[in-house]
């Protein structure tokens, strides 16, 4: 245990820069950005006396009681959309963290030292798959936790600042507090889906000699183009088809396509979400989500996801070239 807390700190020191400097980076600007935007609107715009064409249409001290609580409960269960950018860089963070995982040690020859220390190879390649699947993920979690919370919090202040005080009625919504645990709830389905691409990735960086990025991407890409073409030839001599949809939807886009948050929602009829409309929040989107767990491509995708990381774990142990 206390080998991979070591090895774990040794992923965020060297890659500090991603994991942790960059969501700040952004969590920075947003708040700058959407923060500043809404504190000038605020100053600028005179809230108590808003006309359209002359006509007054709203008096924000005028809003009633029951509309003041619907917009508590709406701001309460949505403020942490505020973070999507972070949860947007996420994926490509990982991907290209995954892709580098195993190969800058063979090509700087790095492996040799890490090899002379009493650390396995399962336990350096198990770093690397805790590091991708949750150590990033929790970094991005508690940054993007952080940004929405002091939107919020300036959000709160100017309305009450020009009238309308809804800093009671957002703290006495359950929401509020519930909104950074569903995010967290969905950290182990994330995971699940996440497996596929990750082990894919790792497993390239362990055995490509070059070009990585060209291995990892372009041979799931040339694969769809043969089986176009075999689809193509045998159609037209044998009649007989190819079911090629399946193989890059399954296969190709849960292969590379699965860090981004909520790829599982294209596992599901969504027509449910639809109907909820108004009322949907946090606690439906999470029961609806790990409905998912439902199909058995999910388990294929992660038992295949695990072979594919013990087969990085055999290629680690064989090559040592740079």
């Amino acid at each position: 245990m206390k080998t991979m807390k070591w090895m774990l700190q040794r992923e965020i020191w060297e890659h500090k820069g991603a994991f942790f400097w960059a969501p700040i980076v952004v969590a920075a600007a947003l708040v700058l950005l959407i923060g500043g935007g809404f504190v000038y609107g605020m100053v600028t715009t005179d809230m108590a006396n808003i006309e359209v064409d002359g006509a007054h249409v709203v008096s924000i001290q005028g809003i009633p009681h029951e509309m003041r609580s619907k917009l508590a409960d709406v701001i309460a269960s949505s403020y942490l959309g505020a973070a999507l950018p972070l949860f947007i860089m996420l994926p490509v963070i990982v991907f290209f963290y995954c892709l580098a995982a195993l190969y800058d040690d063979r090509r700087d020859r790095s492996i040799l030292f890490w090899k002379s220390l009493p650390v396995s190879d399962q336990e350096t390649v198990l770093s690397k798959v805790v590091t991708a699947l949750v150590v990033a993920p929790m970094i991005t979690i508690a940054v993007g936790i952080a940004a929405s919370l002091t939107l919020l919090i300036v959000g709160l202040i100017g309305t009450a600042a020009k009238g309308l005080n809804l800093v009671a009625p957002v703290l006495a919504d359950i929401n509020l507090y519930l909104s950074p645990l569903y995010l967290l709830a969905f950290l182990p389905l994330y995971i699940l889906f996440a497996l596929p691409t990750v082990g894919w990735l790792l497993m390239v960086s362990a055995w490509a000699r070059s070009k990585v990025f060209l291995w990892a991407v372009g041979t799931p890409l040339v694969s769809i183009v043969v089986l176009k073409w075999v689809d193509f030839i045998i159609g037209r001599f044998a009649n007989l088809t190819l079911n090629v949809d399946w193989f890059v939807q399954e296969v190709v886009l849960r292969g590379l396509m699965g860090l981004l948050p909520g790829i599982w929602l294209a596992e599901l009829d969504n027509s449910s979400l639809a109907e909820v409309g108004e009322g949907l929040n946090g606690g439906i989107l999470l029961a609806h989500s790990y409905g998912a767990l439902a199909t058995p491509g999910v388990w294929l995708g992660a038992l295949a996801g695990a072979a594919m990381i013990f087969a990085a774990m055999r290629l680690r142990r064989w090559r040592d070239e740079g």
